[in-house]
């Protein structure tokens, strides 16, 4: 499976300490966020990728035990709407 999300101009970030304000346009709500979500979001907006690929854009060791992590990110993400599977 392929991941992406909307182009950078449909979200609009803002740092609140430990935290990360992200406005999505597109559904008009607005998300908190910590590591390692605004690096996810940044590795896709280098365009569509499986799971190896956003392993190797993260330099994270590819491992079944990262795969189930990042899958279940990017789950998170979907069902909020700041991803989707392409």
């Amino acid at each position: 499976m392929r991941y992406g999300t909307d182009p950078l101009h449909e979200r609009h970030s803002v740092p609140l300490d430990s935290l990360i304000a992200i406005y999505h346009r597109r559904s008009g709500q607005t998300h908190l966020v910590t590591s390692p979500v605004p690096e996810i979001l940044a590795a896709l907006r280098q365009g569509d990728a499986d799971i190896g690929e956003l392993l190797r854009r993260l330099d994270i060791k590819d491992s079944a035990a990262t795969r189930v992590s990042l899958e279940a990110r990017l789950a998170e993400l979907i069902a909020t709407g700041l991803a989707f599977a392409a």
